[in-house]
């Protein structure tokens, strides 16, 4: 345990240090990359736990996550050689979601089949997608050409973004529908016996 403490404290300090001494980013927000780095890390060696449990229960499970979960590193190690803060955000977004999908599946095995294309093709695709993003920008290009791709790359990278919120809330959507229905019940439980006379759950038209 304090082994993971000292490697994610060494990670954050590496996310604050490659920028603001050697990129001339400003504290602030050289900062706030190595704490993001520092958080995501620990949240990593907690995620490699659940994932490490299917090694012996689920191989096929256990590898696709473990690659998975290397996309993802990859990722985050983009974010602070790329210039453009609001790809830098949606990356960090997409790391955080991409995470939590994984831990997800590492709980509910279960679920896989309904994302497979996130492993098998999004997730893949996007970490070639960001290493080509990030070569072009880092060469200052002035064609029309390169600055056609870093725009239509970084539209993408935001859509990818709203995509993979889309697939987490997917993963939940079945207890949300269970949860919900438990609500209702209770709610007309607590009314045939007297014990409420309003309604608790809030109407679909309020709702919108």
């Amino acid at each position: 345990m304090k082994n993971e403490g000292i490697v994610s404290a060494i990670v954050g300090s590496t996310f604050f240090a490659i920028p603001y001494l050697g990129l001339a980013v400003p504290f602030a927000p050289a900062l706030a990359i190595g704490v993001a780095a520092f958080g995501a890390t620990e949240l990593i060696f907690k995620g490699s736990k659940k994932i490490d449990s299917l090694k012996e229960t689920n191989k096929p499970l256990y590898d696709r996550l473990e690659s998975a979960s290397k996309d993802n590193s990859y990722i985050l190690s983009m974010i602070p050689k790329i210039d453009d803060d609001e790809v830098k955000q949606d990356l960090k977004e997409i790391h955080e979601t991409t995470f939590r999908i994984i831990n997800v599946i590492a709980k509910n095995p279960e679920k896989e089949s309904s994302i497979s294309n996130f492993f098998d093709y999004y997730l893949p695709v996007l970490v070639k997608i960001v290493g080509r993003y990030d070569e072009i920008e880092n060469q200052n290009l002035s064609s029309k050409d390169s600055k056609k791709f870093i725009k239509s790359t970084a539209l993408m990278i935001k859509e990818v973004n709203d995509a993979f919120r889309n697939i987490l809330s997917s993963l939940y959507q079945a207890e949300i529908v269970d949860a919900d229905a438990e609500m209702k019940v209770f709610n007309q439980m607590l009314k045939a016996d007297g014990f409420n006379d309003k309604d608790l759950l809030v109407k679909e038209d309020e709702d919108e």
